[in-house]
């Protein structure tokens, strides 16, 4: 079987460990080429956007934590969705959450760019499962 994988990645979150253990986890799966790590949603959301203004493409996949401080998840994906660009409605975004509110898992349904939502820590399984929905 050939092995699949996306170019690129993006992570959301303030969780150094969280990342770090994600990071480790797509190294072990040959998720993607590269990841891209932002510590909150104003910093990837002005990141993102400053990619995107210079004609490059955003990451396929985001994984996005809803708890942070600064912006959170929520108010990252009211900002993110309204970015008139083309390289960001190809986006898939994950939420990743140690959450599990109902109101939040409802909430997500508001969001076409949200595919689905991914109880921390993520596991090998999660990340194939992504592959499988993204490379279909």
């Amino acid at each position: 079987m050939v092995k699949r994988k996306i170019d690129s990645c993006c992570i959301i979150d303030d969780d150094p460990i969280f990342i770090y253990g994600t990071k480790r986890i797509m190294k072990d799966v040959d998720f993607c080429d590269s990841i891209l790590v932002y510590n909150n949603g104003q910093e990837a959301y002005d990141g993102l956007r400053e990619i995107s203004d210079q004609g490059k493409k955003v990451p396929p996949i985001i994984f996005l934590d809803l708890n942070m401080p600064i912006m959170n998840g929520w108010e990252f994906l009211d900002m993110f969705t309204k970015v008139p660009s083309n390289s960001s409605e190809n986006t898939v975004i994950y939420i990743i959450s140690s959450s599990v509110d109902p109101r939040d898992l409802e909430r997500v349904k508001n969001y076409k760019s949200v595919h689905n939502y991914i109880l921390k820590p993520i596991t090998p399984n999660d990340l194939e499962n992504v592959l499988n929905d993204i490379l279909k």
